[in-house]
Formats: C-alpha cells, structure tokens, sequence
C-alpha cells in the first residue's frame, strides 16, 4: 500500500521564459509566473546578441512540499544566460518532499547558459532535482549544478534525508547524457570511494555543442580545482566535469575556469561573468 506523503503548507511555484532574436537582439520575449518564482528585468553586459537574466526565488529557502517548475525556451539563434543571485537552500523537510525541474528547448543556433549558484541541502532535507534540456539541429547548451550536503561552515552533516537526482540532454530526440542518482544521508554513498568518498561538495557542469572535441577537452584537464578533485569527460556531442570536495566556492572557481576555456567555442566570445556574482 502507496504511504500518502504528509498534508503541509507549501508552495508551488512555475516561471516561464521565452527569449527571441528580433532585429539584432536577444529579447525576453515571453515570462509567465504563478507563485513565488521570478525573473528580473533583462541585462545586456555583452551587448545586444546575449541577454542575461536572474531568476530569483523570493522566499529564499525551499521546504518539504514545495515545487518548483522553471521552462525555458530559446528561440532559433537567440542566446541567454541565466543565474541566481546566491545560494539555493532547501531546508529539513518533516515528510514531504521538495521538488524543482527545469525544462529547457533550445532552437537551432540558439544557446542557453544556465549558471546558478550553489545548492545547499539542509540535514533532513528530502530533495528531488530534474533537469531535461532538448537541443535542435545545432542548438548549443552548458549548465552547472554545485550541490553541498549540509550546511558545512556550521559543522552541520547530512546524517538524515534524501536527495534523488535526474538530468537528460537530448538532441533531436536522442539521448546526449542521461543520468539518474540517489543519495541518502548517512548513507554508503557517502562514504565510498566509488561515490562521494566523505565529500559534502559535488558538481557537473554539462557542455553540448559541436565544438566540444579532444583538443578542447584537454585544455580543461589543464585546469585543476584549487581545493578538491576534478575530471573531465568527452562523450559524443557533450564534455562533462565533474568536481568533489569539501568548497562551492573552489567548485564554482573550477567551472567558472572550464567556462572561460570552453566559452570561445561555445559562443565565439569570452565569457563576461554576470554582474550579481560580484555583489
């Protein structure tokens, strides 16, 4: 017998986001919201070919029950980066769960960075993450996920809880990178070699775009974490790193220094961090 999940006071909350290029630019042509889920007005550091946008959670915190569903959608040859303004906390859950998926599709010529900052998982926290983006043609696509289990600079572990994770990257209907994960606190996966080996820190940045070959991915091996482990991977139409150790800040310095190696190929620019990592 199916165990109905607890009755909670929660939120659920969808934004969706359509960007378009018309005359020259890069323009949010499209944002629909229900709940406590926003997008800030567009930002243009890199000129008018990419626009730059914050999506910002205003109760700051994700509890058992909530939901949260971000679609986004890039139109053919329109490019946008997306961030958040700091850390994603999702707290101690009395039974529920807390979901978020992200839906990304991506038009031919068209490139989506999604670039957040950390996640942080509270001790107790049941957390669900799903992540599908579908590319067409030569759609173009990179995206990170920093993770820290615990909140570490207080001594917290995550000795309890649940944490199941969920990404696939398609082009044209066929599978890029599918992965599936589960993490129980306390539980082996934390402590074994072959999975978090005691490291409260884990990321995967996801790089798909027809430039990605040997060369380029032996310039990102170049490039080590200053704190912790890193790895790269090339598989058939996508570059994966992976980082794990004990720091999201040397996590997010890691994939900021593979992002600056792999931005000229992916956009034919350097990469110009966005303005709200410096405040």
């Amino acid at each position: 017998m199916r165990v109905a999940e607890p009755l909670v006071s929660s939120w659920k909350a969808r934004l969706a986001l359509g960007f378009s290029r018309l005359d020259g630019r890069t323009r949010l042509s499209r944002r629909e919201h229900d709940g406590p889920l926003v997008v800030q007005k567009p930002l243009y550091p890199e000129g008018p070919d990419v626009c730059h946008a914050i999506i910002v959670h205003p109760p700051g915190g994700v509890a058992g029950g909530d939901e949260l569903a971000l679609a986004l959608d890039a139109g053919e040859g329109a490019q946008a980066l997306l961030t958040t303004p700091g850390a994603g906390k999702w707290y101690r859950s009395n039974g529920a769960w807390a979901k978020q998926s992200i839906a990304a599709a991506l038009a031919g010529e068209s490139l989506l960075e999604w670039l957040p900052q950390e996640t942080i998982v509270f001790d107790g926290a049941l957390a669900s993450f799903a992540t599908e983006v579908r590319l067409e043609g030569d759609a173009r696509y990179l995206g990170w996920e920093i993770v820290c289990l615990g909140r570490t600079g207080s001594g917290e572990r995550y000795t309890r809880g649940e944490c199941r994770f969920s990404s696939r990257i398609l082009r044209d209907g066929k599978p890029l990178w599918l992965e599936r994960g589960r993490i129980e606190g306390g539980g082996r996966m934390m402590q074994s070699p072959a999975g978090l080996a005691g490291q409260p820190v884990f990321g995967t940045l996801a790089a798909a775009f027809a430039g990605a070959d040997k060369a380029l991915a032996d310039s990102c091996r170049a490039l080590a974490p200053e704190q912790g482990e890193g790895a790269v991977t090339l598989l058939p139409g996508v570059l994966i790193a992976r980082y794990l150790g004990a720091s999201t800040e040397a996590a997010k310095r890691y994939f900021t220094a593979l992002w600056r190696v792999l931005r000229p190929a992916l956009a034919g620019r350097e990469a110009v961090e966005p303005r709200i990592w410096r405040t």
